[in-house]
């Protein structure tokens, strides 16, 4: 087994524990390139138990946050059939290490995009957006990671749910989600407020990194995926609240209910 290998499986077992280990990189350094190709092999352990890649999500798409952490660009993840939930649906906090909530849009691809050819569109390709709640699980304990550290992790991908679809793209061109007003709340409580502008200015913009992001690294686009922009505010520790409710002006709302004890 390659240390790219034993890595992914540390990373899997983790999450599928929701046991915490420390950054991998602090025993075996490995590049940003070693660290995708983590992830890919992470991604695949899951699709080797019947699990199904359902789209991506990027992260590090507030552009002040980025450049504090010196980052020059956005980083990409995967999401799965088994990290979905419905909208209302519940979630087991046992299955979680320490858990985040953020509240995001969630773009629908109707047609297939090749990432690698110029002429292709992935806003063309849009057919609805939705508001969407992304649960993030550090598998690092502290959710302390490098950025190679947190790539290799699928970006802490653990859950998401989406709310319901609205018509977008070049199908509803009169919908302006640019500066949507966004809240989070726990419990009935707003904890965080922001705007959709907070992803990389416009989350329109999140389409074209997508795109240049799957190129770059491997990732397919086809019909039906879904593409989760990034976070319109902080992420919130969940701690032991229940229910996360996710408002997006224009969108609608989502939510989502933890059981289970801590």
């Amino acid at each position: 087994m390659t240390d790219l290998d034993r890595i992914a499986h540390l990373l899997d077992t983790a999450a599928r524990t929701a046991e915490s280990v420390p950054q991998v990189s602090l025993e075996t350094p490995f590049t940003l390139d070693e660290a995708y190709d983590i992830q890919h092999r992470v991604v695949q352990l899951r699709v080797d138990r019947q699990d199904v890649v359902t789209g991506v999500k990027l992260g590090f798409t507030n552009p002040a946050k980025a450049a504090q952490m010196g980052l020059s660009d956005v980083i990409v993840g995967q999401i799965t059939s088994d990290m979905a939930v419905a909208d209302g649906g519940i979630l087991d906090r046992e299955r979680f290490i320490h858990v985040r909530a953020e509240p995001e849009l969630a773009f629908r691809l109707g047609v297939n995009v090749n990432p690698a050819d110029p002429r292709s569109s992935v806003y063309d390709a849009v057919d609805a957006v939705a508001p969407a709640i992304e649960f993030i699980d550090s598998r690092y304990r502290n959710f302390k990671f490098t950025l190679e550290d947190v790539v290799a992790d699928n970006t802490s991908a653990s859950a998401y749910t989406v709310g319901q679809w609205v018509p977008f793209g070049p199908r509803a061109p009169h919908l302006d989600i640019s500066n949507c007003g966004v809240t989070l709340e726990l419990d009935g409580h707003v904890v965080e407020s922001g705007s959709t502008a907070a992803i990389l200015g416009n989350p329109l913009r999140a389409l074209d990194a997508t795109k240049r992001m799957a190129a770059a690294y491997g990732f397919a686009l086809p019909a039906g995926t879904i593409i989760l922009a990034g976070a319109a505010t902080i992420a919130t520790a969940v701690g032991e609240h229940t229910t996360v409710t996710a408002r997006v002006s224009k969108l609608g709302t989502v939510s989502a209910r933890f059981s289970g004890g801590e």
